[in-house]
């Protein structure tokens, strides 16, 4: 059991780290950002909570105290919770608005830590055994101690649920609905992890062995900080994260776009531009080769025009329950197929597409062309190549 406590500590300690190290790769152009340096403050906080918490499960002293890395991770962590509350404001609210509830939140923050301090003192802390603050072993002022901390993380937890919907609808940057919609998702996990906390407190104390049922609360814990971490960083993967993904479909179409190409190229060699092998080595070079890959397909479609059957009908291989778009699409791989196999043996049908625009499709729309394309592609793969 402890192995897996420790190893949930040492998840929700790595993605703070993560989002810490990825956030201060921006200071150079940020810093001058008084939310930006919150957020810094923030995650530097998340991570001492959490590497305290994974030093408390190693058992032992911290610079000669008993139960001083436990004190140190619960006095982070009210900390962390009223900067990551500071940040939502400043992320969302109005500058006066923020700069008032702001000093709240400071001055409750700050008196919060001074009495699980006092607690911690009059309950002889550093002399008593590591499980005490687990359980609370049935001692008052321990008791006292660990459901003050308690309430100190669940009423944050509260109140950034309760702002994030209505500040993501007030905002017209995508990137932070999302981070607010993340961070909504955070506090409840993260208050299911106070809740099943506080109900290891009490069943203990009542002398009620809940048995496996007590690592609810680390997992609740590890993967409330994880999504917590994402949503702190997710307003600044911006343009890049943008760009990966749509590099991520182009390479996706233009490898599925192959099949369909290379049997409209050994039909009509001369609809390529350049020789074909090259790789693909940067962003740029895809878009163009995803652009002379539509173009030669279009081309190399033209080209068996006078072989193409415009009598057949949708192939089996559409399913019942195929979409219109779908069939359309395996009734057009199915029709290439055949006009393939009709060029090589010379023998042109008696009702062929020999006039007419390329399919009737808005080519200007380069999105929606290559869309429909990867669709007969796949089509055409399903049916297999002409033979």
């Amino acid at each position: 059991m402890n192995t897996i406590r420790t190893l949930c500590f040492v998840i929700a300690a790595l993605s703070s780290y993560a989002a810490l190290v990825y956030r201060l790769f921006q200071a150079r152009r940020n810093w001058r950002d008084s939310a930006y340096r919150t957020l810094v403050i923030t995650l530097v906080l998340q991570c001492l909570t959490f590497t305290m918490g994974a030093v408390a499960m190693g058992g032992g002293s911290l610079l000669g105290i008993g139960n001083l890395a436990i004190l140190v991770m619960h006095l982070a962590a009210v900390a962390f919770c009223v900067s990551a509350q500071i940040i939502l404001l400043r992320w969302a609210a109005a500058e006066e608005e923020a700069r008032r509830r702001t000093r709240y939140w400071v001055i409750t923050g700050i008196a919060l830590d001074v009495l699980l301090a006092a607690l911690f003192l009059l309950a002889d802390g550093p002399g008593r055994a590591a499980s005490d603050f687990d359980t609370g072993s049935g001692q008052p002022l321990v008791l006292t101690y660990l459901l003050v901390f308690i309430v100190s993380q669940a009423v944050p937890c509260v109140t950034i649920f309760r702002q994030c919907g209505p500040y993501a609808r007030m905002t017209d940057k995508a990137e932070l609905r999302q981070a607010l919609r993340l961070l909504s998702v955070a506090a409840v996990i993260l208050f299911l992890y106070c809740t099943a906390r506080t109900v290891n407190i009490l069943t203990s104390a009542a002398g009620i062995d809940i048995g496996g049922w007590k690592l609810a609360s680390n997992i609740f814990s590890a993967a409330g900080i994880a999504l917590l971490s994402l949503s702190l960083t997710r307003p600044s993967w911006g343009s890049p994260v943008v760009k990966l993904l749509e590099w991520s479909d182009s390479y996706r179409a233009y490898r599925a776009l192959y099949p369909l190409w290379r049997d409209l190229y050994e039909s009509s060699p001369d609809i390529v531009l350049e020789p074909p092998g090259a790789s693909v080595s940067d962003v740029s070079d895809l878009d163009y080769r995803l652009h002379r890959r539509v173009i030669e397909i279009r081309d190399g479609w033209r080209d068996l025009r006078p072989y193409i059957d415009r009598t057949g009908g949708a192939p089996e291989g559409a399913g019942p329950a195929a979409g219109e778009e779908s069939r359309q699409a395996f009734t057009e791989a199915a029709r290439i197929r055949q006009a393939l196999h009709a060029k090589r043996t010379g023998t042109a049908p008696d009702d062929s597409r020999d006039a007419g625009g390329f399919e009737d499709r808005d080519t200007d729309n380069f999105a929606a062309e290559v869309a429909w394309l990867t669709q007969v592609a796949s089509a055409y793969s399903k049916l297999g190549s002409a033979s």
